[in-house]
């Protein structure tokens, strides 16, 4: 969960500052805040040029647009926003220690940070569902590939579910339990303390996703294994039953016989031989399909495995850290690491435009050609 907000009250509360109106970065030299301002800003241009990018490639080729390609453009408009609107409304608040937006723009704020945060989350496992679907299941895949609807259904529950999961709480959690806990000059969600609603919160945010995506890698790690075996074992069959494939001589086995009979058994020998050529072409042509689908497979399960390790290393360490924070009321936890960890779901919007495409060569492609047009045309 990308919960600023909390990375902000822990500051403030942790350090004694914010509220009185000091800076939090008062304990720091010029230099430091500097170069923290500096890192912020290099954040959200490589966040929001990488994540144009992919939507720009989006616009100007037609050939991206298909459904498991729109599951990595919803990831980029989700990403994009994170880099053009969260990150830029939280650097003067970190940096001055105080909201000066006023509450509505607070709340406003608060809602799609973590919905943008979490949809990112969900569609990352849209994405790994769909290479999950195209490797086990292949045959419905390619006929569901037609179906937009069922894409931008998908898309939708997505985004809905992300909404619901935090939207309402942070808009209504203050007259549920009739008072408002955060200070006016400070902004993040009332159930920033509440352990047991983020405990819930983060099985559907964070820890059901990864299992998921720890699910649909290792099950197409293990379908590439047994079509790999699979198919050694044909071949190695093939070639014990029809040796004939390796040397197809059977005019050397016609005998002595009269004329009329050889000429009889020469054209059954040639429509023999005939049968074998084509039953011979039959399974070189299937074999070298299994042999491009296991080969494309392989290359999807790479990629896969690294979207599993980087979603992990940047979602993993601020969630765990957040839920022992809230249920040791922010005395166990040093504010500065969990400001660490809390930046790290936001770097994950940063590395998604290069990470993804890997795990589709059209993108790529289409990647060159925005970048490199001249070279291409070469």
């Amino acid at each position: 969960m990308n919960s600023s907000q909390g990375s902000v009250g822990n500051l403030s509360q942790g350090a004694g500052l914010g509220v009185s109106g000091h800076s939090p970065f008062s304990q720091f030299s010029d230099i430091s805040a500097v170069l923290l301002a500096t890192s912020m800003i290099l954040l959200v241009i490589v966040i929001v040029l990488g994540n144009a990018l992919v939507v720009l490639a989006f616009v100007v080729d037609n050939s991206l647009r298909s459904q498991n390609n729109f599951f990595l453009l919803n990831l980029a408009i989700s990403d994009f926003l994170v880099g053009a609107f969260c990150i830029p409304l939280y650097i003067p608040y970190v940096l001055t220690g105080r909201w000066m937006l006023g509450k509505i723009l607070c709340k406003l704020w608060l809602v799609i940070n973590y919905l943008l945060c979490t949809a990112s989350v969900f569609n990352v496992v849209l994405i790994s569902y769909d290479r999950f679907i195209s490797v086990t299941r292949p045959v419905s895949y390619r006929a569901q590939q037609g179906n937009r609807r069922n894409a931008a259904v998908k898309m939708m529950v997505a985004w809905l579910t992300a909404f619901l999961l935090f939207g309402p709480a942070i808009t209504a959690w203050e007259y549920i339990i009739g008072r408002r806990i955060v200070p006016e000059e400070e902004c993040y969600a009332e159930f920033y303390y509440n352990w047991y609603f983020l405990v819930i919160a983060s099985m559907v945010e964070f820890f059901a996703p990864f299992i998921s995506l720890t699910f649909f890698h290792l099950s197409i790690y293990l379908n590439i294994q047994k079509r790999t075996r699979t198919l050694s074992d044909i071949s190695q069959h093939t070639m014990q039953k029809n040796p004939s494939f390796e040397n197809n001589d059977l005019g050397k086995s016609i005998p002595s016989f009269h004329v009329s009979e050889v000429k009889c058994l020469t054209k059954e020998s040639i429509s023999q031989s005939q049968l074998f050529s084509e039953r011979k072409m039959k399974l070189i042509s299937e074999n070298s399909m299994r042999h491009f689908r296991l080969s494309r497979d392989k290359k999807v399960a790479k990629p896969l495995a690294i979207i599993v390790c980087v979603f992990g290393f940047c979602r993993a360490p601020h969630t765990v850290l957040m839920i022992i924070r809230a249920v040791c009321q922010g005395n166990c936890i040093a504010h500065y690491w969990y400001e660490a960890s809390f930046w790290f779901p936001w770097i994950n919007s940063a590395v998604n435009p290069v990470l993804y495409p890997l795990c589709q060569k059209n993108v790529k492609k289409a990647f060159m050609k925005l970048l490199y047009p001249t070279k291409l045309k070469i």
